[in-house]
């Protein structure tokens, strides 16, 4: 097994000598997401409105289930499949940007992959707003050698055009909705319609597009949004999160009625649970939160898994005698959340001693310290090196080295004035009176058009394997270096129990 982070600077992909073989699988012209156009912000919109005029997500989403309903979908919206006791499974999040660092992942995930029996994509599977025509480049080109069928919640991006290409490509070719009536003019009702982004026409481009996932193997259809699969003796429960990370009431019951049952359950969602040091239980419409269901001991809850934050975060919890792993696994293309931003752990009984993270977050100072170089032409002073990155990210949460074989660089003055601008540790100082954004208004504003498109690009996947008395969990990296192509370094595993 190749190094992973934890044991060399190499295995972080820092210094990378020979580029990997993913840029052969990308089309000639790539399409580079700036959320600095105005354009992109406007067609982008919807989850502001949400926030300001309420969140339709809820009755479009009931439409669609009812719709998938009448088509005689069953009630419960369980997959039931032939898988064995013992079987394998990718789970991967926050994929289709379809540029270089989306591109990255594909051949480790493929050579990672090859046995699994599915996978399963955890929340924004096309960026920006989730259009019918991206899904070319953005889904069926990268994931065309992937010979087992993929299913997928939608992210909040997916929810931009009303979830409509989502419900093409994995409902079983769903029609449109048919038109609401129209809302009293000059109502709040009216003026949301009026500034909402519509769906695009278009979509000519997807019967193409399904050719390059065809064969019998890759074929699954979803029940909808949200679903459960039985797959040998576990239960994975999909749910749909929406534009602002919340349940609708109708799928909460459903929610509650599928985790019944002593069969082991791992839930796939959206909007992970715990993140960042911080516990964010997913309120459900009517009362109550997702995580209440998640801790219940007679659900059986092992695991709950989500996506929407583009790295790779885990909190072993402790609840009632029993570890429920929860994890965060957004890391599968899109632009590089932040990990250094990511304060000491202390949460839920979670220390620094249990948790884990990808990339690591001296890694995470030494690539962002990289881009506010380059984008404010000032490498020289704002540029770290992984060693002093890692070594001043460990004097500020005052932990030990991360790295195994890690000499401690000396810190300077500039070394822990630029930790302190890019909120490493989030201490208080001096210098965070002047912090520069890093996450929400970074994310916003520069990250994506700030990505970088070359090595390393701290990408990952999950790949999970199931027998009746455990779950291997797995977190693989993908940087983008030839040897991590042909050798997926392993930075994180752990062994859950089902019995």
């Amino acid at each position: 097994m190749s190094d992973s982070s934890r044991d060399t600077a190499e295995g972080a992909g820092w210094g990378a000598t020979e580029l990997g073989t993913y840029k052969r699988l990308m089309p000639a012209e790539v399409e580079k997401i700036s959320w600095l156009d105005p354009r992109m912000l406007w067609a982008a919109r919807n989850g502001v409105l949400a926030s300001w005029f309420g969140d339709p997500t809820g009755r479009t989403r009931s439409r669609w289930v009812a719709q998938r309903a009448a088509s005689g979908v069953p009630a419960d919206k369980v997959i039931r499949r032939d898988d064995p006791d013992r079987f394998s499974f990718l789970v991967i999040g926050d994929t289709g940007e379809g540029d270089d660092p989306q591109y990255s992942v594909v051949p480790g995930f493929l050579k990672t992959g090859q046995d699994t029996r599915f996978a399963v994509l955890a929340s924004d599977v096309i960026y920006p707003v989730g259009s019918a025509d991206d899904y070319g480049t953005k889904f069926f080109r990268p994931y065309q050698d992937y010979q087992a069928p993929i299913y997928a919640i939608p992210g909040n991006h997916d929810w931009y055009e009303d979830l409509g290409a989502f419900m093409r490509v994995f409902c079983g070719d769903a029609p449109p909705l048919a038109p609401q009536p129209a809302p009293r003019v000059l109502s709040k009702a009216w003026l949301q319609k009026l500034l909402w982004h519509k769906p695009r026409k278009g979509g000519q481009r997807l019967d193409t597009a399904r050719q390059l996932r065809s064969a019998a193997a890759q074929q699954a259809v979803q029940p909808g949004p949200y679903w459960a699969i039985d797959a040998g003796p576990v239960r994975i429960i999909g749910i749909d999160t929406g534009l602002l990370g919340t349940l609708d009431a109708e799928q909460g019951a459903w929610l509650r009625e599928v985790s019944q049952g002593p069969r082991p359950k791992i839930l796939i969602t959206g909007s992970p649970l715990y993140v960042d040091g911080a516990h964010h239980p997913c309120a459900i419409e009517g009362g109550g939160t997702v995580d209440d269901i998640v801790r219940d001991p007679a659900h059986r809850y092992v695991a709950a898994i989500g996506g929407d934050i583009h790295n790779y975060q885990r909190y072993p919890v402790q609840v009632d005698g029993r570890t429920i792993q929860y994890v965060v696994s957004g890391g599968g293309g899109a632009f590089m959340h932040a990990t250094h931003t990511i304060p000491r752990v202390d949460i839920a009984n979670v220390t620094e001693k249990d948790f884990r993270c990808y990339p690591l977050r001296g890694d995470s100072l030494a690539f962002y310290s990289k881009l506010y170089g380059r984008r404010l032409r000032l490498r020289r002073f704002f540029t770290l090196t992984e060693a002093e990155a890692s070594a001043v990210v460990a004097e500020r949460l005052e932990m030990p080295l991360t790295r195994a074989q890690q000499k401690t660089a000396r810190i300077t003055w500039r070394t822990r004035l630029v930790a302190g601008l890019l909120g490493a540790g989030r201490r208080p100082d001096r210098a965070a009176r002047f912090r520069l954004p890093v996450r929400k208004i970074y994310t916003s504003l520069f990250s994506p058009s700030s990505a970088t498109y070359s090595p390393p690009f701290f990408k990952q996947f999950l790949r999970l394997d199931v027998t009746p008395e455990t779950v291997r969990l797995r977190c693989y990296a993908a940087t983008g270096s030839r040897a991590q192509e042909l050798d997926p370094p392993v930075e994180d595993e752990v062994t859950i129990p089902l019995v």
